[in-house]
């Protein structure tokens, strides 16, 4: 202090404090003398001392004069030591920088002045002190003091200029730093990084597209910044970024990948198109680095897919298409697995176009990698199943062709059809409302017969006799309507003439005995119209219900369709076919005369001819016995009697025996007569109860009437004589 003391005059010092600026300048002009004349005598002790003195004497002074007056002081010692600076600048840098968050800002306007001066003497000498005059300039571009502000953009233009020049620069070391700076909010401190990033970004030996990684996600941040000047240039940084990357032969994809995917997401429509642009780059050049993110990129893309805005959806179908197109192999690290995972969960989406998606991805790798799919089918199956409950028609038509592929073997395909009974049977709306969308589509894709029969087997020891009831009358109707299943009632037409018909019909009788109107319907279709007339017969009048009759009705108006034609044709020839119009008789016995269908049937009826066309007569009605005239034909035809019902050769038709198949039929309805008085039953206990649990409420609100307080009664006043008549 003694040397710093001897060799600055008393008076300088003095005015180097004073609040006026000239004479602080003055002072310093003084300071920067003297430090030359020690810098040629090369008495670098005195240099150190004054440098010292500055520092703590005034820089770290509780004044804010003397904290100016240290600054510019500081400066002119650096000046004035010229080239032989460097070795100083230990001591001179760190309280210039220090005053950079001094409270007063005037002191820090004076310390972005010092710096300046300072660097335009040591230049490149300076960058080992970069980081922290980095990180004090980042606080001053977001300064409160304009004029700090406009101090600290002359600073750092000059900075610019000389760590781009510089070959000291290390890149290594100040990553860390703006990483951490890219997460800040401020406007100003962001259009301050996003200057420098690219200012280094132009500098051919500093290699940032090998850290763009490190602040990346903090560029992807800045497109939704308020101010439109950021978002410009944080646009225009990326997109300079994406061109070196198509230009480069070494890019790390991955690290990228996953920030590119949580910023495909992002509410700010800019940032999610500029993500998914990305995306779009990377399928096409990532090549093999980027298998182990096709999952997470696929789960970045599926929701753009749908997106609101037109150019994020283009951008991202593209994306898809590309992906659908590369043919990873697992044992290569493509997985399956999470790319099922992603699948499963956007079959969850709202929006239909992203389901349709997934579900195209499920079949293409079904057709490419099936027996690694088919070892995740236990954690997708149940979500698949559930999408049969989607809105969307093509989305139900799309996951039954993913059924389908996976129900190519028959364990699979036994899976499918028993889930799918489940599912119906835990879902009445599913069957109500697609019940006949998915059936007729199974049987397109899975062959019709097949699908019938394995639900038939399944239907046949059905424990809910309700549900087995409505699913028989929905796979009837599916049958006797759909144009998908016309192989399957050509087949039943040859039933009592072909082996395969015959099998066929065998197979669906059991289950079909569920319904009554099901097991008639299946006889017509078949032609077994002798035993149709039996089951009609045996019909009792628990089975003749609303249900029924509503049943009936719908066959009657399906009589009347060309399905039916054969049938209706077949009338012309009376003779030939008496089982057929005593069976349809028999149902127009059962129908309410006032109904539609009655009307329908009895009209159709009344047109069958008196003679076949081969000229046979049928029997008539005896006119000395019109009790037994039928009333229903004008022609006045009597039905034949053909002999015992329960004879056995009656009852034989292409190796079937109809009798103990009609006993299978009364079995099976008669466990549904238990079952509906069951249930009656119980809804009757229940409705008792609760009107007994009424009345025991209503006892108990009721006030009691007091012994003495009621009237006596006439019989007790005759009994003593005093009643008067």
């Amino acid at each position: 202090m003694a040397d710093a003391l001897s060799a600055i005059p008393a008076a300088v010092l003095r005015n180097l404090s004073d609040k006026l600026y000239e004479k602080r300048k003055n002072a310093a002009l003084e300071v920067e003398g003297i430090v030359k004349q020690l810098t040629v005598a090369g008495d670098h002790d005195k240099i150190t001392a004054v440098i010292n003195l500055l520092t703590h004497e005034y820089t770290y002074s509780p004044q804010a004069n003397h904290r100016k007056g240290g600054l510019i002081g500081l400066a002119a010692a650096t000046v004035g030591l010229s080239a032989e600076a460097a070795q100083h600048l230990e001591q001179i840098v760190p309280p210039v920088i220090n005053s950079f968050s001094d409270q007063d800002s005037r002191v820090r306007y004076y310390a972005c002045e010092a710096l300046y001066n300072i660097a335009k003497v040591v230049r490149g000498d300076f960058i080992v002190f970069f980081n922290d005059i980095f990180d004090a300039l980042c606080k001053l571009s977001a300064d409160s003091d304009p004029n700090v502000q406009s101090a600290a953009h002359l600073l750092d233009r000059l900075v610019k200029d000389i760590v781009t020049e510089s070959d000291q620069f290390s890149i290594e070391e100040f990553i860390p730093l703006l990483r951490e700076r890219m997460n800040v909010l401020n406007p100003y401190v962001r259009q301050f990084l996003v200057g420098w990033i690219t200012v280094l970004d132009s500098v051919p030996d500093i290699d940032m597209l090998g850290f763009l990684p490190d602040f990346l996600d903090g560029l992807f941040n800045m497109l939704s910044d308020s101010s439109l000047e950021i978002r410009q240039q944080a646009d225009s940084a990326l997109s300079e970024f994406l061109q070196e990357i198509k230009n480069s032969p070494s890019v790390d994809y991955g690290r990228m990948a996953e920030i590119l995917v949580q910023r495909a997401s992002s509410p700010d429509e800019f940032t999610r198109w500029t993500a998914i642009t990305w995306i779009n780059e990377f399928v096409k050049l990532g090549g093999d680095q980027l298998v182990p993110y096709y999952a997470d990129i696929l789960g970045a893309t599926l929701p753009c897919i749908a997106d609101k805005e037109e150019k994020i959806r283009v951008v991202a179908r593209e994306t898809n298409e590309e992906l659908l197109a590369i043919e990873a192999d697992p044992a290569e690290g493509f997985d399956v697995g999470a790319i099922l995972s992603i699948v499963k969960r956007q079959l969850s989406s709202e929006y239909e176009a992203t389901r349709i998606e997934s579900l195209h991805w499920i079949s293409t790798l079904l057709s490419r990698h099936r027996p690694e799919v088919l070892s995740f089918l236990n954690e997708i199956f149940d979500t698949l199943l559930k999408v049969l409950s989607d809105p969307s028609d093509e989305v139900v038509l799309l996951v039954l062709e993913v059924h389908a592929c996976i129900a190519e073997d028959q364990y699979n395909f036994r899976q499918l059809v028993v889930f799918l009974v489940h599912k119906f049977r835990t879902d009445d709306a599913l069957l109500e409302k697609r019940g006949a969308l998915i059936i007729r589509r199974l049987c397109v894709l899975l062959e019709a017969e097949r699908v019938y029969r394995e639900l038939s087997t399944i239907l046949e020891g059905e424990a809910d006799l309700d549900f087995a009831s409505t699913m028989v009358q929905a796979l009837n109707l599916i049958l006797l309507t759909s144009s998908e299943l016309s192989d399957l009632r050509d087949l039943l037409k040859l039933s009592l003439v072909d082996a395969a018909g015959k099998d066929f019909f065998l197979s669906l009788y059991a289950s079909w005995s569920h319904s009554s109107m099901a097991i008639i319907s299946l006889c017509l279709l078949a032609q077994a119209y002798h035993h149709a007339s039996c089951v009609i017969q045996s019909l009792t009048e628990e089975d003749i219900n609303v249900r029924f009759l509503v049943q009936l009705d719908k066959l009657i108006h399906l009589l009347e369709t060309p399905i039916f034609a054969y049938l209706r044709l077949q009338l012309l020839e009376p003779g030939r076919y008496i089982w057929l119009l005593k069976a349809l008789y028999g149902l127009l016995m059962l129908l309410p005369q006032q109904s539609t269908a009655f009307k329908i049937l009895r009209t159709r009826l009344k047109t069958v001819p008196a003679y076949s066309f081969d000229k046979e007569p049928l029997k008539r009605t005896s006119s000395a016995n019109p009790s037994i005239h039928t009333g229903y034909m004008s022609t006045g035809i009597q039905l034949p009697e053909d002999g015992n019902m329960n004879d056995i050769s009656r009852n034989m038709h292409n190796g079937i025996n109809f009798a103990p198949w009609l006993q299978h039929f009364k079995q099976m309805q008669q466990q549904h007569h238990v079952h509906y008085k069951s249930q009656a039953r119980s809804r009757n206990s229940s409705t008792s109860s609760k009107v007994k649990d009424v009345q025991k409420l209503e006892e108990l609100k009721r006030p009691a009437v007091p012994e003495m307080s009621r009237p006596p009664s006439r019989l007790s006043r005759k009994a003593t004589g005093q009643l008067q008549l």
